[in-house]
C-alpha cells in the first residue's frame, strides 16, 4: 500500500494542508492511454513544438537543448521556445499560438502560469494538434491530453523526511525549529511539493516535535514568487531578524529546490548563525558542491535527459498513431479533467549516496569524488 493525493489544482493559494486518500500501488500503475488524442498519426517529418518557460534553472537550460537535438534526431522539426524574464505569461501564450500557426503536430509545454494557457492550449486541439503538460500540469482546461513528469508529490515526501532525518543526525532528540518555504504560486508544482512535505511534517508539527519559528506555515505566507533567489533571501533575511534573535537557533529550512536553498543559505551565514539543515531539489552543480562541502543537506536528482527522452518517445508514438504508454490515470486533476500521466521516479540525494547517484551523470560525477 502507499498513500497517493488525488491532485485537485483548480485554484492557486488553496489550503496549504493536504486532503489525502489511501489506494494501493496497483493504481498507479498499467498502460492506460488517453482517448482525447487522435490516434491517427502524422507524417515523420512534422513540426513538434516545445513551449519553457524562462531560464530559471540549469534543467530547463538542458531541457532545451535535449528537445532541439532529441527531436531533430527522430527525424521531426524542432519547434523550442522559451518564456522571456518577465513574470507574465504573454510570451508564453503567443510562442504557443505561433507553434499552431505553423502547424505543430504535438505541442509540449512546461507552463510559465498553469492557469493561464486555457485559450492557447483550446487553439492547439480545435487544430489537431495533441498538447503534453510537460513537468508542470496545466489547469482548468479540458484541452490537455498527457502529463508528464517525475512524481512531484513524491517530491515533497522526500524532501520533508530529508529535513528531519538531517536534523535527527545533528540533534538527535528535538524539538527541532524549522521554517518553510514553497515555490512560486503560478507553478502548480509548489503546491503538490508543499503537500507532500507536509505529509511528513504536520504529524511532527502537532506532536510538537517540530516547532516552526515564525508561525508561517500557510503556503501563501511561504511562497516566494518567480522562483527568484533574491526573494527567498529577503524573506530569510526577515525571518532570522524578526524570530531568531540572541541565542533562539534555526535547526533546519524547507527548501523546495537547489536555487532557493543556497539564498537561503546565503542568508543564514550573513547574520552569522549556524548553517541549519536545508533540503532542496533539481541538483544544481553549486549545490551538489555544496552538498559534499557539508552545507546544504539535500537534493533531489530529477534527471533531465531522461525525463526529455521519455517525452520524446511520447512523440513517436503519436507520430505512429499509437497511444503513450502511461502510469497514472487517477492522481492528477487538473479541475476539469484528470489528465493522463506518465511519472518518474524521483531520487534523494545526500552527501552519502551523492557518488551512486550521480554515477552515470558526466556532468555532476566529477563532483562526488
Amino acid at each position: 500500500m502507499r498513500t497517493s493525493l488525488i491532485r485537485t489544482v483548480a485554484a492557486v493559494g488553496a489550503a496549504a494542508l493536504l486532503t489525502l486518500g489511501t489506494a494501493c500501488s496497483n493504481e498507479r500503475e498499467g498502460a492506460a492511454g488517453s482517448d482525447s488524442a487522435d490516434g491517427k498519426g502524422f507524417a515523420k517529418d512534422s513540426l513538434i513544438g516545445v513551449a519553457l518557460p524562462s531560464k530559471t534553472s540549469e534543467n530547463w537550460v538542458l531541457a532545451g537543448g535535449l528537445f532541439t537535438s532529441g527531436l531533430k534526431d527522430a527525424g521531426f522539426k524542432a519547434d523550442v521556445q522559451y518564456a522571456g524574464a518577465s513574470t507574465t505569461v504573454a510570451d508564453q501564450q503567443a510562442q504557443i499560438s505561433s507553434m499552431v500557426t505553423k502547424g505543430a503536430k504535438v505541442i509540449v509545454i512546461g507552463a510559465t502560469d498553469a492557469s493561464q494557457l486555457a485559450t492557447q492550449v483550446k487553439q492547439a486541439k480545435d487544430e489537431g494538434a495533441v498538447v503534453i503538460a510537460y513537468d508542470r500540469l496545466i489547469t482548468n482546461t479540458p484541452d490537455v491530453d498527457y502529463y508528464i513528469a517525475f512524481d512531484n508529490f513524491k517530491v515533497g515526501q522526500l524532501q520533508g523526511q530529508a529535513l528531519v532525518d538531517g536534523m535527527k543526525a545533528k540533534k538527535p532528540k528535538g524539538p527541532w525549529t524549522i521554517e518553510l518555504f514553497s515555490g512560486s504560486p503560478d507553478d502548480n508544482n509548489s503546491k503538490v511539493f508543499f503537500d507532500g512535505a507536509m505529509q511528513v511534517l504536520k504529524p511532527l508539527i502537532d506532536k510538537g516535535d517540530i516547532v516552526i519559528g515564525s508561525g508561517q506555515t500557510d503556503i501563501k505566507q511561504t511562497a516566494i514568487q518567480g522562483w527568484k533567489a533574491e526573494n527567498a533571501q529577503q524573506r530569510m533575511d526577515s525571518l532570522l531578524t524578526s524570530a531568531y534573535g540572541g541565542k533562539k537557533t534555526l535547526d533546519g529550512v524547507l527548501s523546495p529546490n537547489d536555487t532557493l536553498a543556497r539564498a537561503i543559505l546565503t542568508s543564514v551565514k550573513g547574520a552569522g548563525k549556524p548553517v541549519p539543515v536545508v533540503t532542496g531539489q533539481d541538483s544544481e552543480v553549486e549545490s551538489v558542491k555544496s552538498i559534499m562541502a557539508g552545507e546544504q543537506y539535500s537534493t533531489i536528482n530529477k534527471d533531465t535527459r531522461k525525463l526529455v527522452a521519455e517525452t520524446v518517445g511520447m512523440v513517436k508514438a503519436l507520430q505512429k498513431g499509437d497511444k503513450p504508454t502511461i502510469n497514472d490515470t487517477k492522481s492528477y486533476d487538473n479541475g476539469v479533467k484528470v489528465v493522463p500521466a506518465y511519472l518518474l521516479p524521483p531520487v534523494i540525494v545526500t552527501k552519502q549516496n551523492a557518488a551512486q547517484a550521480y554515477a552515470n551523470d558526466p556532468k555532476l560525477a566529477p563532483l562526488t569524488k
